[in-house]
């Protein structure tokens, strides 16, 4: 019986039948991006600790309005607007279940680098991202209960604590050592801090771009989820920015609360449907994490643009040098502005009818 030879260089044989090896270019390069990004990620945001004010932190942690404010706005709005736009555009199950899963994701740190860009509050930024990911241990698995129980069991989707676990090291260990550095060597921390800002942004493009080119074949989903993945992190920003306005908390911070609410964690969102469902069921969802990200990103560039044109153009922001500004805008209330006294400092009171 005669027997069925292949070119050992171009292809591998199973029996009688020649097969063409797999291409494992993708996953190699994955697995090295990942790594890459990883160790960027950990000095960018060792940079954006290098903002942090030890003593500002620990007044947002001890009195955590404006954290509170970001926990309604993650675990209240975001998964409810996830299950009413899937509710109105009618998509399928498994299509809604991952749209759903992006809206009770915690906030990404892309949010702390852009927060920096935008002269917003840093160290709310950070009190809040932290917070969101620890919250995260036990509101994902509740929000995913109450939102998801239309279309299936929330015990079929798993959550990967281990993800949420790293990522919270990630984070808190490299701003740690920043706050050190900016405690000890203030001037080296500024020098640090210019590097890392600017690094941290294209850090943000590149993962765009390499999420793009790993997962090209995901693309071809449909129009629905585009729209909803244009849509949402608009939604998420507005409806964030206007919650903080509406209970009184001054521009800069609101526009930190609006980044903290619109700006998701795609990356757990990719894990957690990775892990949950048939690669035939992938097929049809797994692009929306890239979609959201891809439009979060360009919603936070243009906001970048327009607000540093404004300042160039009229010469005013919210940075580091306009605190005292700051401190002052806090204190003058408006009519429509809650009592709230959670920021109210004592000395900054006492400042302030002196100057008057």
């Amino acid at each position: 019986m005669a027997t069925m030879t292949c070119d050992a260089l171009a292809t591998v044989c199973s029996g009688p039948n020649c097969l063409v090896p797999p291409n494992s270019f993708n996953a190699i390069l994955g697995v090295v991006l990942s790594t890459v990004l990883t160790v960027m990620l950990a000095l960018v945001m060792f940079s954006m600790g290098c903002t942090v004010d030890a003593s500002k932190l620990w007044g947002h942690i001890r009195r955590p309005w404006g954290i509170f404010i970001g926990f309604l706005c993650q675990f209240g709005i975001m998964p409810f607007t996830a299950f009413a736009l899937s509710l109105a555009f009618g998509v399928l199950p498994v299509q809604a279940i991952v749209i759903i899963v992006m809206g009770c994701c915690p906030g990404g740190s892309s949010s702390n680098i852009i927060c920096y860009w935008l002269d917003g509050d840093m160290d709310l930024s950070i009190s809040m991202t932290t917070c969101s990911s620890i919250l995260a241990l036990g509101m994902m698995p509740l929000c995913l209960f109450v939102y998801t129980s239309v279309w299936t069991s929330s015990d079929t989707i798993k959550i990967p604590f281990d993800s949420i676990g790293i990522t919270l090291a990630a984070l808190l260990i490299p701003i740690a050592v920043g706050i050190f550095v900016k405690t000890k060597w203030p001037q080296y921390a500024k020098k640090i801090l210019k590097v890392g800002s600017i690094a941290g942004f294209a850090l943000i493009i590149i993962i765009a771009v390499v999420g793009g080119v790993l997962y090209q074949s995901s693309w071809v989903i449909a129009p629905s989820l585009w729209i909803i993945g244009t849509i949402y992190p608009f939604i998420g920003f507005f409806l964030g920015f206007l919650l903080a306005r509406f209970v009184g908390q001054p521009w800069y911070r609101c526009r930190t609360i609006a980044l903290e609410t619109g700006f998701q964690n795609s990356q757990l969102c990719s894990t957690i449907v990775q892990l949950s469902f048939s690669p035939a069921e992938l097929e049809v969802m797994f692009a929306f994490p890239l979609i959201y990200s891809i439009f979060q990103l360009a919603a936070a560039i243009c906001a970048v643009s327009a607000y540093q044109a404004y300042k160039k153009c009229c010469g005013k922001g919210g940075g580091a040098d306009d605190e005292p500004r700051r401190e002052e805008d806090e204190l003058k209330k408006t009519s429509y502005d809650l009592d709230n006294k959670a920021f109210d400092s004592n000395e900054l009171k006492g400042t302030y009818y002196i100057n008057q």
